[in-house]
Formats: C-alpha cells, sequence, structure tokens
C-alpha cells in the first residue's frame, strides 16, 4: 500500500484547521506517521505495538515537562 493509499488524519486537538504538526495513517500491523507541513518527506512507520507503548505513555504524562 503506497503512502498516496492511506487515510491521514491529525489529531482532534490540531483543531482540523489543517495546520497540525504531524498526520498518521493506520496500517494493518504499523502505524505510519509524517510531517504535515512536508508530506513529500518518507513517512516513518512504527509497529503497532510500539505505536500503542507510546500513546499509553503519552497518556500516562511521561512526557509532559511543564
Amino acid at each position: 500500500m503506497g503512502d498516496e493509499e492511506l487515510r491521514w488524519f491529525t489529531s482532534s486537538f490540531s483543531g482540523g484547521n489543517g495546520n497540525g504538526c504531524v498526520e498518521v495513517a493506520l496500517l494493518p500491523d504499523a502505524v505510519a506517521v509524517r510531517d504535515t507541513k512536508d508530506r513529500t518527506r518518507v513517512p516513518h512507520r512504527y509497529p503497532a505495538a510500539r505505536w500503542a507503548e507510546f500513546l499509553a505513555g503519552v497518556r500516562a504524562g511521561e512526557f509532559d515537562h511543564s
């Protein structure tokens, strides 16, 4: 499946105005992440389990540095 065939979406926190920082596409066994402002770059791909671990860390506040 080529990147042009993927269904890309941004976080609801980005306001839906197309100015988000990253876009995410769900694959059968992975997640693709790309820069919203430079879609010509190759997306990063992460195994689904690693992406789930990342999201769990975000939800647990592991990346909060305020």
